[in-house]
């Protein structure tokens, strides 16, 4: 009997973590704005030590990725008015379980959408409170949690 009642509460639990599970944040990328990707590129390359992680070095390509160890930086071309803005990528185990937990909290836009990318991630992102842009992933390519 008592075996019994501990294989239905163990169960009970794991379904009732299954419902409240929560994202795990693992790591960020900023996203820093540029007005020349190419000539940004070639800086943190040939004077930082950077490699070119993923992207074309154009200001036509737009989006490029760097990476010096363990440490990866993305790059986007901005215009003037936009360069004030701070963007980060943050990517976390289950994006799903972090676009539910936030959806009643207010914190999206019209339009916000938890989507797969062209680029092979499902993410979704949002504006803080001083319109910082925070986007949250994970890489197609990795096992889900």
């Amino acid at each position: 009997m008592r075996s019994d009642v501990t294989q239905i509460v163990s169960a009970a639990q794991d379904v009732d973590e299954g419902l409240m599970r929560a994202a795990t944040f693992r790591q960020v990328q900023p996203i820093l704005g540029t007005r020349d990707v190419a000539k940004a590129v070639r800086f943190y390359v040939d004077r930082l030590g950077f490699t070119l992680a993923f992207g074309e070095p154009t200001n036509e390509g737009n989006y490029v990725g760097l990476r010096r160890d363990d440490v990866e930086v993305h790059m986007q071309f901005q215009f003037d008015y936009e360069m004030g803005t701070t963007r980060l990528r943050i990517s976390v185990d289950d994006p799903d379980a972090l676009y539910e937990e936030y959806k009643d909290k207010s914190v999206f836009h019209e339009g916000t959408e938890l989507a797969d990318t062209p680029w092979g991630t499902r993410e979704f992102a949002l504006y803080d409170l001083d319109g910082n842009a925070l986007t949250f992933y994970r890489d197609l390519k990795e096992p889900t949690a």
